[in-house]
């Protein structure tokens, strides 16, 4: 942060700084609760606009049990946090970190005659 010194400063250009500055404030307050208002519990639309995906193809995820799901009465619901986390089990490794592994296992292996 710059230090500013202040000698002379007419009240219209005060108002104008504080004015900024709780534009500012109030930006940061309003998108950090607009992130805590996200629904955790996503109906079958959502979850589909979520991933991206049509709605029949999240009914075909979860007739084959491979999307986590709840089920209550003739509803599905989805955790926002556990699909997050399945999406991310799905993650496929590049060469470079599959180069490191066998590299980290060649060098700590014993050899076998």
């Amino acid at each position: 942060m710059q230090a500013v010194t202040i000698t002379q400063i007419t009240p219209s250009e005060l108002e104008s700084l504080i004015e900024g500055s709780l534009k500012r404030l109030l930006t940061t307050q309003v998108s950090e609760n607009q992130q805590d208002t996200q629904p955790r519990l996503l109906n079958i639309s959502q979850v589909a606009e979520y991933l991206t995906l049509s709605v029949p193809t999240i009914y075909g995820l979860v007739s084959k049990s491979q999307i986590p799901y709840m089920k209550r009465g003739k509803r599905l619901y989805f955790s926002r946090d556990e699909v997050s986390e399945w999406v991310k089990r799905g993650k496929r490794k590049t060469i470079e970190e599959i180069n490191s592994e066998v590299d980290s296992y060649l060098m700590t292996s014993t050899k076998r005659n």
